[in-house]
């Protein structure tokens, strides 16, 4: 396979897991809570969640450069306290991925978590359970084929981000471009077959994603996505 090709294909891959791995200890755990707790506050925390869903990737890229970058309130520690950039880096492609698959998986985690019929875990309670106890054995045993699919929704949304990744990683070749970035330069500059072979790559993990999820969650009795 090309370099031009190879290289944004494992930048991609690389970033996508990461990414889905970040959100997974993130959204999951805050999606437990909001599933079952009522606080002041929780509908604002709940939007906020979501906000990335909605936002042009423009904005929401431009947002995160204003985070992040050596003047910026997150940024500006992290670089004088221990030297890390994240503008500009392959690392800012995995910050970028992270924030926009995070509200599909926190969607998805909340969705399976409300679905659990609370009187099983109640009935575990009963019995001396703890909570550790209780998740691991009764509640993530029936969320997780819908869970399951929402981190595989997000990882799709971090294999195929576009818009906030250039506002915060930019193209530079080797280090940065991914393989959404690598589409629309290889078209900018001509170079089709490049671009044919890279949508080529997205479409076809798009639609094993997809085909996975329906086959996942219908064999479990809980379809994510319906057919009609």
């Amino acid at each position: 396979m090309r370099p031009e090709i190879l290289e944004p294909l494992l930048l991609s891959m690389k970033v996508s897991l990461l990414a889905t791995g970040i959100d997974v200890l993130l959204a999951v755990p805050l999606a437990r809570i909001l599933a079952r707790r009522t606080f002041p506050g929780a509908s604002l925390l709940h939007t906020l969640f979501l906000l990335p869903m909605v936002l042009p990737p423009t904005v929401l890229g431009y947002l995160l450069l204003l985070l992040v970058s050596k003047k910026g309130p997150v940024g500006a520690p992290l670089y004088h306290a221990f030297g890390v950039e994240l503008v500009f880096q392959w690392t800012g492609a995995l910050l970028a991925a992270s924030v926009v698959a995070f509200p599909l998986l926190y969607q998805g985690a909340l969705a399976a978590f409300r679905s659990v019929d609370p009187r099983y875990e109640a009935v575990a309670r009963t019995l001396g359970r703890g909570p550790l106890y209780v998740f691991f054995t009764i509640t993530l045993p029936l969320a997780w084929p819908q869970l399951l699919a929402g981190v595989a929704l997000a990882f799709a949304r971090a294999l195929g981000d576009f818009g906030t990744t250039l506002m915060l990683a930019g193209y530079i070749p080797g280090r940065t471009v991914t393989l959404p970035l690598g589409i629309y330069f290889a078209v900018a500059n001509g170079e089709n077959d490049v671009a044919a072979v890279m949508t080529g790559l997205l479409f076809t993990f798009s639609i094993a994603t997809l085909l996975g999820i329906q086959w996942l969650t219908r064999r479990q009795g809980t379809p994510f996505l319906s057919t009609g």
